[in-house]
């Protein structure tokens, strides 16, 4: 199981103590200029200073593993299948075909198959939490009129 990668499976019990250990240990580490560790293997010592940025990529990495999550990276230029977009947005593949045919996200053909772009997909997804936000806040607003009624 562990030949696999995280992206591909739920990590294993050894691997969510192993994040949680390491996210644990860099987190203490992490400061306002960076991340500084040092690496050793085979008697050899390197020392490595990450940008705050970074470190804090790192420490997301982990966190999500350290929760079970399984973790993929999509590079923001990267062409997706509709099966990789379709997992990105949480939404069944069919569903995302018929939102490509209704022109709510750019898509491109290579022969016959559909290719969308990761930041046209995460472009999406954020336009679209950002829409879910507004309605909560509003479902709230309301709520909260009628309860002062």
């Amino acid at each position: 199981m562990s030949d696999q990668e995280l992206s591909q499976r739920p990590p294993t019990e050894t691997e969510v103590r192993q994040a949680s250990e390491a996210a644990r240990a860099l987190a203490k580490a992490l400061t306002p200029k960076g991340l500084p560790f040092s690496v050793q293997r085979n008697g050899d010592r390197t020392e490595v200073d990450l940008s705050p940025a970074l470190g804090q990529l790192v420490l997301d990495v982990l966190t999500h593993v350290a929760r079970g999550e399984m973790v993929t990276f999509v590079p923001y230029g990267a062409e997706l299948t509709t099966k990789e977009a379709a997992d990105l947005l949480n939404v069944s593949r069919p569903f995302l075909v018929s939102m490509l045919s209704d022109g709510k996200i750019p898509f491109h053909k290579v022969g016959s198959h559909r290719r969308v772009r990761a930041s046209d997909v995460l472009a999406f997804r954020a336009q679209r939490d950002a829409e879910r936000s507004g309605a909560l806040t509003d479902l709230q607003r309301l709520g909260q009129e009628f309860d002062a009624d």
